[in-house]
Protein backbone atom coordinates (compact mmCIF):
# COMPACT_ATOMS: atom_id res chain seq x y z
CA UNK A 1 0.00 0.00 0.00
CA UNK A 2 1.07 3.66 -0.65
CA UNK A 3 1.88 5.42 2.18
CA UNK A 4 2.01 9.58 1.99
CA UNK A 5 6.09 9.25 2.98
CA UNK A 6 8.74 7.35 0.71
CA UNK A 7 12.19 6.88 0.90
CA UNK A 8 12.92 9.93 -1.56
CA UNK A 9 11.00 12.42 0.85
CA UNK A 10 13.41 11.51 3.53
CA UNK A 11 16.59 12.13 1.80
CA UNK A 12 15.09 15.41 0.17
CA UNK A 13 14.10 16.93 3.90
CA UNK A 14 17.77 16.13 5.08
CA UNK A 15 19.26 18.20 2.11
CA UNK A 16 16.13 20.92 3.33
CA UNK A 17 16.65 21.14 6.80
CA UNK A 18 20.98 20.32 6.77
CA UNK A 19 21.85 23.95 7.28
CA UNK A 20 19.48 24.52 10.43
CA UNK A 21 19.77 21.35 12.25
CA UNK A 22 22.45 19.74 15.01
CA UNK A 23 24.18 16.57 14.34
CA UNK A 24 23.18 14.83 17.20
CA UNK A 25 25.71 12.76 19.02
CA UNK A 26 25.61 8.93 19.17
CA UNK A 27 26.52 7.56 22.93
CA UNK A 28 27.28 4.13 24.27
CA UNK A 29 27.47 3.57 28.09
CA UNK A 30 29.43 0.31 29.15
CA UNK A 31 27.24 0.68 32.52
CA UNK A 32 23.64 0.49 30.84
CA UNK A 33 24.67 -2.48 29.04
CA UNK A 34 25.79 -4.10 31.90
CA UNK A 35 22.85 -3.50 33.93
CA UNK A 36 20.19 -4.32 30.88
CA UNK A 37 22.44 -7.32 29.26
CA UNK A 38 22.16 -5.28 25.94
CA UNK A 39 24.14 -3.84 23.56
CA UNK A 40 22.77 -0.31 22.89
CA UNK A 41 23.76 2.91 21.02
CA UNK A 42 21.47 5.91 21.50
CA UNK A 43 20.89 8.72 19.27
CA UNK A 44 20.79 11.98 21.28
CA UNK A 45 17.78 14.20 19.75
CA UNK A 46 18.05 15.59 23.30
CA UNK A 47 21.21 17.60 22.29
CA UNK A 48 19.31 18.91 19.22
CA UNK A 49 17.79 22.38 18.69
CA UNK A 50 14.78 22.96 21.10
CA UNK A 51 15.68 19.65 22.65
CA UNK A 52 13.72 17.34 20.84
CA UNK A 53 13.80 15.61 17.42
CA UNK A 54 10.41 17.61 16.77
CA UNK A 55 12.74 20.91 15.03
CA UNK A 56 13.44 18.24 11.76
CA UNK A 57 9.97 17.82 10.98
CA UNK A 58 9.06 21.69 11.67
CA UNK A 59 11.69 22.80 9.42
CA UNK A 60 11.29 20.95 6.33
CA UNK A 61 7.44 21.95 6.46
CA UNK A 62 7.78 25.22 6.97
CA UNK A 63 10.34 25.25 4.00
CA UNK A 64 8.01 23.89 1.45
CA UNK A 65 5.39 26.81 2.10
CA UNK A 66 4.54 29.15 -1.06
CA UNK A 67 5.63 32.77 0.03
CA UNK A 68 1.84 33.72 0.18
CA UNK A 69 1.73 31.07 2.78
CA UNK A 70 4.75 32.32 4.57
CA UNK A 71 3.06 35.76 4.76
CA UNK A 72 -0.02 34.35 6.80
CA UNK A 73 2.14 32.37 9.19
CA UNK A 74 1.51 29.03 10.71
CA UNK A 75 -0.15 27.69 13.78
CA UNK A 76 0.04 24.41 15.55
CA UNK A 77 -1.27 22.77 18.68
CA UNK A 78 1.56 20.85 20.85
CA UNK A 79 2.14 19.91 24.71
CA UNK A 80 5.39 21.43 24.05
CA UNK A 81 8.40 19.61 21.93
CA UNK A 82 6.42 20.52 18.42
CA UNK A 83 5.37 23.76 20.05
CA UNK A 84 9.20 24.69 20.44
CA UNK A 85 10.21 22.77 16.96
CA UNK A 86 7.88 24.77 15.30
CA UNK A 87 8.56 28.47 17.12
CA UNK A 88 12.35 28.12 15.86
CA UNK A 89 11.75 26.71 12.71
CA UNK A 90 9.49 29.62 12.25
CA UNK A 91 11.81 32.44 13.28
CA UNK A 92 14.47 30.58 11.37
CA UNK A 93 12.51 31.04 8.19
CA UNK A 94 11.24 34.34 8.98
CA UNK A 95 7.36 33.09 9.45
CA UNK A 96 5.24 34.30 11.93
CA UNK A 97 4.24 31.23 14.45
CA UNK A 98 1.09 30.99 16.33
CA UNK A 99 0.85 27.93 19.16
CA UNK A 100 -1.99 26.43 20.65
CA UNK A 101 -0.77 24.44 23.96
CA UNK A 102 -2.96 22.72 26.44
CA UNK A 103 -2.99 24.76 30.39
CA UNK A 104 -1.02 21.89 31.60
CA UNK A 105 1.44 21.86 29.36
CA UNK A 106 5.18 21.65 31.67
CA UNK A 107 5.94 25.69 32.59
CA UNK A 108 9.39 24.80 30.73
CA UNK A 109 8.26 23.94 27.78
CA UNK A 110 6.01 27.07 27.65
CA UNK A 111 8.63 29.49 28.51
CA UNK A 112 10.49 28.28 25.77
CA UNK A 113 8.08 28.39 23.23
CA UNK A 114 7.40 32.33 24.22
CA UNK A 115 11.61 32.52 24.03
CA UNK A 116 11.56 31.43 20.58
CA UNK A 117 9.40 34.45 19.83
CA UNK A 118 5.95 32.32 18.97
CA UNK A 119 2.68 33.56 19.89
CA UNK A 120 0.92 30.76 22.17
CA UNK A 121 -3.00 30.59 23.24
CA UNK A 122 -4.14 28.28 25.71
CA UNK A 123 -6.86 25.78 25.84
CA UNK A 124 -8.27 22.97 27.85
CA UNK A 125 -6.47 19.73 27.66
CA UNK A 126 -7.61 17.14 25.33
CA UNK A 127 -7.30 17.00 21.81
CA UNK A 128 -10.96 17.95 20.83
CA UNK A 129 -9.94 21.31 22.57
CA UNK A 130 -6.33 21.90 21.27
CA UNK A 131 -7.96 20.57 17.13
CA UNK A 132 -10.97 23.41 17.49
CA UNK A 133 -8.97 26.21 18.76
CA UNK A 134 -6.08 25.24 16.11
CA UNK A 135 -8.39 25.48 13.39
CA UNK A 136 -10.53 28.50 14.97
CA UNK A 137 -7.33 30.39 14.19
CA UNK A 138 -6.20 29.12 11.11
CA UNK A 139 -9.96 30.28 9.63
CA UNK A 140 -9.63 34.01 11.33
CA UNK A 141 -5.86 34.66 10.18
CA UNK A 142 -6.09 32.33 6.93
CA UNK A 143 -2.64 30.68 8.50
CA UNK A 144 -1.00 27.37 7.43
CA UNK A 145 -2.19 24.50 10.18
CA UNK A 146 0.86 22.28 10.68
CA UNK A 147 0.27 19.05 12.46
CA UNK A 148 2.52 17.61 15.36
CA UNK A 149 2.77 14.50 13.61
CA UNK A 150 0.54 13.50 11.15
CA UNK A 151 1.79 15.68 8.20
CA UNK A 152 3.89 14.04 5.36
CA UNK A 153 6.77 17.23 5.43
CA UNK A 154 6.72 16.52 9.15
CA UNK A 155 7.24 12.89 9.42
CA UNK A 156 9.56 12.87 6.32
CA UNK A 157 11.73 15.43 8.31
CA UNK A 158 11.20 13.02 11.45
CA UNK A 159 12.94 10.07 9.63
CA UNK A 160 16.36 12.27 8.91
CA UNK A 161 17.77 11.00 12.39
CA UNK A 162 17.39 7.66 11.25
CA UNK A 163 19.19 8.60 8.13
CA UNK A 164 22.34 9.70 10.45
CA UNK A 165 22.00 6.83 13.15
CA UNK A 166 22.39 4.58 10.11
CA UNK A 167 25.94 6.02 9.20
CA UNK A 168 27.05 6.80 12.87
CA UNK A 169 25.79 2.92 13.79
CA UNK A 170 25.31 0.71 10.84
CA UNK A 171 25.93 -2.43 12.78
CA UNK A 172 22.48 -2.29 14.48
CA UNK A 173 19.53 -4.92 14.03
CA UNK A 174 16.86 -3.01 16.00
CA UNK A 175 15.67 0.62 16.22
CA UNK A 176 13.31 1.58 19.69
CA UNK A 177 11.59 4.74 18.88
CA UNK A 178 9.04 6.52 21.33
CA UNK A 179 5.13 6.26 20.61
CA UNK A 180 2.69 9.02 20.80
CA UNK A 181 1.54 10.48 17.13
CA UNK A 182 3.72 8.68 14.87
CA UNK A 183 5.67 11.23 13.59
CA UNK A 184 9.09 9.99 14.24
CA UNK A 185 8.46 6.32 14.55
CA UNK A 186 6.85 6.78 11.03
CA UNK A 187 9.58 8.73 9.58
CA UNK A 188 12.28 6.18 11.14
CA UNK A 189 10.48 2.76 10.19
CA UNK A 190 10.14 4.87 6.64
CA UNK A 191 14.00 5.60 6.40
CA UNK A 192 15.12 1.92 7.65
CA UNK A 193 12.87 0.03 5.33
CA UNK A 194 14.36 2.01 2.54
CA UNK A 195 18.24 1.67 3.72
CA UNK A 196 18.57 -1.13 5.99
CA UNK A 197 15.05 -3.36 5.68
CA UNK A 198 16.77 -6.08 7.89
CA UNK A 199 16.69 -3.47 10.82
CA UNK A 200 13.74 -4.57 13.49
CA UNK A 201 11.47 -1.20 14.04
CA UNK A 202 10.09 -1.09 17.56
CA UNK A 203 7.84 1.53 19.08
CA UNK A 204 7.51 2.21 22.45
CA UNK A 205 4.44 3.12 23.39
CA UNK A 206 3.03 3.80 27.59
CA UNK A 207 0.58 1.72 28.64
CA UNK A 208 -1.56 4.39 29.51
CA UNK A 209 -1.63 5.92 26.12
CA UNK A 210 -1.55 2.18 24.10
CA UNK A 211 -3.72 3.50 21.27
CA UNK A 212 -1.39 2.32 18.80
CA UNK A 213 -1.39 -1.58 20.65
CA UNK A 214 -5.02 -1.08 20.43
CA UNK A 215 -5.17 -0.40 16.47
CA UNK A 216 -2.44 -3.00 15.21
CA UNK A 217 -4.80 -5.83 17.17
CA UNK A 218 -7.78 -4.44 15.75
CA UNK A 219 -6.76 -3.93 12.22
CA UNK A 220 -8.07 -0.28 12.22
CA UNK A 221 -6.94 3.61 13.80
CA UNK A 222 -8.64 3.33 17.24
CA UNK A 223 -8.25 6.49 19.38
CA UNK A 224 -8.20 7.19 23.23
CA UNK A 225 -11.09 6.02 25.45
CA UNK A 226 -13.15 9.21 27.25
CA UNK A 227 -11.24 9.36 29.94
CA UNK A 228 -7.89 9.95 28.14
CA UNK A 229 -4.25 9.12 28.27
CA UNK A 230 -3.03 8.50 31.74
CA UNK A 231 0.94 8.81 31.85
CA UNK A 232 4.52 10.26 32.93
CA UNK A 233 4.87 10.47 29.56
CA UNK A 234 3.65 13.86 28.78
CA UNK A 235 4.74 14.17 25.11
CA UNK A 236 2.96 10.65 23.90
CA UNK A 237 -0.30 11.32 25.18
CA UNK A 238 -1.72 12.30 21.32
CA UNK A 239 -3.15 9.60 19.32
CA UNK A 240 -1.99 8.06 15.71
CA UNK A 241 -3.21 10.14 12.62
CA UNK A 242 -4.82 9.23 9.01
CA UNK A 243 -0.71 9.57 7.72
CA UNK A 244 0.83 8.00 10.58
CA UNK A 245 -1.39 5.13 11.22
CA UNK A 246 -0.82 3.29 8.14
CA UNK A 247 2.77 3.52 8.26
CA UNK A 248 2.84 2.19 11.65
CA UNK A 249 0.65 -0.98 10.58
CA UNK A 250 2.54 -1.39 7.79
CA UNK A 251 6.28 -0.77 8.30
CA UNK A 252 6.36 -0.91 11.92
CA UNK A 253 7.66 -4.95 12.73
CA UNK A 254 6.24 -4.66 16.74
CA UNK A 255 5.05 -2.16 19.32
CA UNK A 256 6.07 -2.37 22.77
CA UNK A 257 3.77 -1.39 25.77
CA UNK A 258 5.80 0.38 28.51
CA UNK A 259 4.76 0.62 32.21
CA UNK A 260 5.59 4.03 33.71
CA UNK A 261 7.31 2.19 36.55
CA UNK A 262 9.79 0.83 33.92
CA UNK A 263 10.43 4.43 32.15
CA UNK A 264 11.01 5.84 35.61
CA UNK A 265 13.54 3.27 36.16
CA UNK A 266 15.40 3.74 32.99
CA UNK A 267 15.40 7.77 33.33
CA UNK A 268 17.03 7.11 36.34
CA UNK A 269 19.86 5.31 34.50
CA UNK A 270 20.35 8.08 32.01
CA UNK A 271 20.61 10.09 34.45
CA UNK A 272 22.75 8.63 37.01
CA UNK A 273 25.07 6.82 34.52
CA UNK A 274 24.94 8.07 31.37
CA UNK A 275 24.76 12.25 32.63
CA UNK A 276 21.85 12.91 30.23
CA UNK A 277 19.12 15.24 30.88
CA UNK A 278 16.13 13.46 29.01
CA UNK A 279 12.35 13.46 29.61
CA UNK A 280 10.42 10.59 29.94
CA UNK A 281 8.64 10.41 26.82
CA UNK A 282 12.73 9.90 25.60
CA UNK A 283 13.31 7.26 28.50
CA UNK A 284 10.62 4.98 27.58
CA UNK A 285 12.47 3.39 24.54
CA UNK A 286 15.46 2.40 26.75
CA UNK A 287 12.88 0.90 28.77
CA UNK A 288 11.07 -1.02 26.14
CA UNK A 289 14.56 -2.03 24.76
CA UNK A 290 15.48 -3.26 28.29
CA UNK A 291 12.32 -5.30 29.15
CA UNK A 292 12.80 -8.59 29.44
CA UNK A 293 9.86 -9.83 26.85
CA UNK A 294 11.27 -7.27 24.29
CA UNK A 295 11.38 -8.50 20.38
CA UNK A 296 15.01 -8.43 20.30
CA UNK A 297 17.73 -11.20 20.56
CA UNK A 298 20.30 -10.57 22.67
CA UNK A 299 22.93 -10.53 20.61
CA UNK A 300 21.74 -7.95 18.59
CA UNK A 301 22.71 -4.26 19.19
CA UNK A 302 19.81 -1.87 19.43
CA UNK A 303 20.04 1.79 18.74
CA UNK A 304 17.79 3.79 21.04
CA UNK A 305 16.57 6.93 19.82
CA UNK A 306 16.46 9.34 22.45
CA UNK A 307 13.59 11.68 21.27
CA UNK A 308 14.17 15.09 23.67
CA UNK A 309 15.27 16.57 27.10
CA UNK A 310 12.86 18.88 28.10
CA UNK A 311 12.48 17.83 30.92
CA UNK A 312 10.42 20.09 33.82
CA UNK A 313 12.94 20.22 36.93
CA UNK A 314 10.64 20.85 39.16
CA UNK A 315 8.57 17.74 38.39
CA UNK A 316 11.96 15.33 38.29
CA UNK A 317 12.14 14.09 41.63
CA UNK A 318 8.65 12.66 41.46
CA UNK A 319 9.60 10.95 37.93
CA UNK A 320 12.52 9.11 39.05
CA UNK A 321 12.27 5.92 40.23
CA UNK A 322 13.59 4.93 43.57
CA UNK A 323 17.22 4.21 43.81
CA UNK A 324 18.08 0.57 44.04
CA UNK A 325 19.29 -1.09 47.06
CA UNK A 326 23.26 -1.15 47.10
Amino acid sequence: MAHAVTGAHIHSAATHIADHIRRTPVQTSRAIDALTGRQLVFKCENFQRGGSFKVRGALNAVAQLTEEQRAKGVLTHSSGNFAQGLAIAARTLGVRATIVMPRNAPAVKRAAVRGYGAHIVLCEPSLDSRLDTVHTLAAQTGGTVISPSNHPAVIAGQGTCALELLEDAPDIGAVVVPLGGGGLLSGVAVAIQHMAPHITVIGAEPMGADDAWHSRQAGKRIGHPPAGPSTICDGLRTELGTHTWPIVRDCVDHVVRVDDIHTRTALRWLFERMKLVVEPSAAIALAAATLSDAPIDRNTRVGVILSGGNVDLDALPGLLAPRAPA
